[in-house]
């Protein structure tokens, strides 16, 4: 009968590769809602009623720049960036691109 353990190394290497992968997709993730975030107009945000550009750009940047720093997906002020950027990408991204392009 042959055993079906895993060597501990190998795990160790899967949950790298994994954690490597989420922390690739929560970046990207970031990305996107920070490029977005410049690409539209002051005034659209205002309009929306959904803070203001320099406050968003300032939250998504910083908390892009903290996720390069932290290598650590699940680190408390990683999460809070990951739901600053899919709050953005949920709720004010779409009011945005609703807006007119007058």
């Amino acid at each position: 009968m042959t055993s079906l353990a895993i060597s501990p190394f190998v795990a160790l290497d899967i949950e790298s590769y994994v954690s490597l992968g989420i922390w690739l997709a929560l970046l990207i993730v970031k990305v996107v809602a920070l490029v977005d975030a410049v690409i539209h107009k002051p005034e659209f945000y205002v309009a929306a009623d959904k803070q203001n550009k320099v406050f968003w750009l300032l939250l998504l940047g910083i908390f892009l720049a903290l996720h390069l720093v932290l290598r650590d997906p699940l680190n408390f002020l990683n999460l809070i960036g990951h739901v600053a950027a899919f709050v953005y990408l949920a709720d004010v991204r779409p009011t945005l691109r609703a807006m007119p392009r007058h």
